[in-house]
């Protein structure tokens, strides 16, 4: 995985990456609307959003949102409950036995601070999380963080900085940073 994103807007690079935010949106529509128990289905849509198969034993419950799909390394055990969002371009891994909670969040790109910026940029970074890891409903993981081994993000916690293995994470208050 890349470790830093910084790409132009409207430049080549993004022009390819809009393409394929448009084909994984197609791809994940087709997904959500199959029947639940349409195994073979579900099977051949994910190798096409995650350019591979899905490693054995891993469960992903429908809905399911990718921008890109490509850039998600999902490992074996890991499950994945309704309603998730991986906004991978800058890659999001998550390794064995990983438990992902409804309504979880992974956003790996993101836009600088500055005014001007904004609008020329995208800046970003990926998401490690490691083995034995339960992220809670509701929570946010924000680009550039590694979650540690055995570790429990609670529901509703938005995460933007890395997590030590075996931790527990709380807390989702918006708090002023800065002014200008």
């Amino acid at each position: 995985m890349p470790s830093h994103l910084l790409m132009r807007i409207h430049g080549p690079e993004f022009r390819a990456m809009s393409e394929r935010v448009l084909r994984a949106t197609e791809l994940t529509s087709r997904l959500n609307v199959l029947p639940f128990d349409d195994e073979a289905g579900k099977a051949e849509l994910f190798a096409q959003l995650l350019g591979r198969p899905l490693p054995p034993r891993v469960t992903v419950y429908p809905p399911f949102y990718t921008d890109h799909g490509l850039n998600l390394d999902v490992a074996e055990g890991v499950f994945v409950n309704q309603n998730c969002t991986f906004l991978d371009y800058a890659g999001i891994r998550l390794a064995e036995r990983v438990m992902v909670a409804p309504r979880v969040t992974f956003i790996t790109v993101g836009h600088p601070v500055d005014t001007d910026d904004r609008k020329v940029w995208l800046t970003g970074g990926p998401i490690d999380v490691a083995e034995n890891v339960w992220i809670g409903a509701g929570a946010t993981i924000l680009p550039g963080v590694s979650i540690g081994r055995d570790s429990v993000i609670a529901a509703g916690s938005v995460v933007a900085d890395d997590v030590p293995p075996r931790s527990l994470v709380t807390g989702g208050k918006a708090a002023v940073r800065r002014t200008w």
